[in-house]
């Protein structure tokens, strides 16, 4: 009894305990075998400081936030045994219930990037997950994710009640119609009443019913779904603070309207093309905040998205992004018409490292938006030498459907030309593009 103060310290710390308390019954300490640790997958895991929030004491960190709810394993794991750390709610909160891996359904190993030696099915988190994970590979990748459950580097999302799954059309009540379409069997399916990552980038009206073989392989292998059926599966609940939402590159950022084609709801963008995923970081965010736009899930961009061109300029492996159809700090300041489609290798650097973004007016979706309102355009007249013959020779306009060189001379002088061009969706106005529009 001569140690008053640094017995009370250690005391209320919880780093020591009374021998012979006497009467007092013994606290109730949850074992470390009923406990779910989780995994090592939170940006904190192995600093040597529990960062779970669900528990507390001088072995865990200062700053403790939900994302890392079950993700620092190793820490909370050794701080518990230490005795640094107790479960906060350890009496009110019933041990969690740990599925065996007898206990899951892996499924099959149908998925595109099955045993590759990552988890790719979007049911588990943890650190032998895969980085991009999709609603197409639902159960569809069972030896990867077996191994990594049994192996402890993934969990169940949800050990809870599950979800419903989707109820699927049989594929024998499905009309897919014929191979009329002009972009039938080229590996994608073009028919805009399926959607999934087995579907083409642009999905237009005229296609209905009419890719049959893609759409018809497509849906067995598992790539593409009804946008009915899509419709009627609950969506999946994912924190605000677990969502990527990227940064703000794309020419549509900070516009209002969220332009990330992985959200969907009345604060999104009629258009939102694979080129904007992950590129307007603050309108999406804004719009999921205010409950404007859901979180779809994470979706891969077509490799066919857009085409980068060749390295055939003088100025291509120059570092800088030197085609015109392009906009950022990564460009050259000069940009040349000759260097459009020939820079691709520095241009597609440019893009992915966010240094340099395509304009939209270039990008296949945009066309494929059209018809677009020109009204409240003042497009002049038809008094340009050249006028009339299918290229807007206005300066004021940007865009393929623009003639290769403008003359100031023909500002507001292609009415005809440039309404066309302008409503087809080959060109915008650069004022347009300066404001972020």
């Amino acid at each position: 009894m001569k140690d008053a103060t640094d017995c009370r310290a250690a005391f209320e710390a919880g780093t020591v305990t009374l021998k012979d308390t006497g009467a007092i019954p013994p606290a109730t300490i949850t074992p470390p075998a009923d406990i779910d640790f989780g995994d090592d997958s939170s940006e904190w895991a192995k600093d040597g400081e529990c960062d779970d929030p669900r528990f507390t004491g001088p072995g865990s960190a200062q700053e403790l936030v939900e994302a890392d709810r079950m993700k620092d394993a190793t820490d909370c794991r050794a701080a518990f045994e230490a005795g640094t750390v107790t479960l906060k709610d350890a009496a009110a909160t019933p041990a969690a219930t740990t599925p065996t891996a007898a206990d899951i359904d892996f499924g099959d190993d149908s998925s595109e990037w099955a045993k590759d030696g990552e988890c790719d099915d979007p049911r588990f988190t943890g650190a032998g997950s895969a980085q991009e994970l999709v609603e197409a590979d639902r159960m569809k990748d069972a030896t990867d994710c077996r191994a990594a459950f049994e192996a402890g580097t993934v969990t169940l999302k949800e050990t809870g009640a599950s979800q419903p799954a989707a109820t699927l059309t049989p594929i024998g009540e499905i009309d897919f119609g014929d191979d009329s379409s002009n972009w039938a069997k080229d590996g994608e399916c073009d028919d805009p009443r399926f959607t999934g990552p087995g579907s083409a980038t642009t999905l237009l009206d005229e296609d209905r019913l009419k890719d049959a073989t893609d759409c018809r392989a497509a849906y067995e292998a598992g790539t593409v779904t009804l946008k009915t059926d899509a419709a009627a599966t609950p969506a999946v609940s994912v924190p605000v603070s677990e969502i990527n939402f990227g940064n703000d590159t794309s020419d549509w950022a900070n516009d209002g309207e969220c332009d990330d084609p992985r959200f969907t709801g009345p604060g999104v963008a009629t258009t939102a093309i694979d080129l904007d995923i992950a590129k307007d970081a603050t309108d999406c965010r804004a719009a999921v905040e205010a409950g404007t736009a859901t979180y779809t899930g994470e979706r891969v961009a077509s490799s066919d998205a857009f085409d980068y061109g060749s390295d055939s300029s003088k100025w291509a492996n120059d570092g800088e992004c030197d085609d015109p159809r392009f906009t950022g700090i990564g460009t050259n300041k000069k940009l040349l018409g000759e260097d459009m489609y020939a820079d691709a290798t520095d241009c597609k650097a440019a893009v992915e490292a966010g240094t340099a973004s395509v304009i939209a007016v270039y990008t296949p979706e945009y066309a494929a938006a059209a018809p677009y309102d020109s009204t409240g355009i003042d497009f002049g007249d038809n008094s340009s030498n050249y006028s009339n013959d299918d290229e807007c020779d206005d300066p004021r306009f940007i865009g393929p459907g623009t003639a290769t060189t403008l003359l100031d001379s023909d500002r507001m002088a292609d009415a005809n030309d440039c309404k066309a061009a302008y409503e087809a969706g080959t060109i915008m106005l650069r004022e347009d593009l300066e404001r972020g529009m």
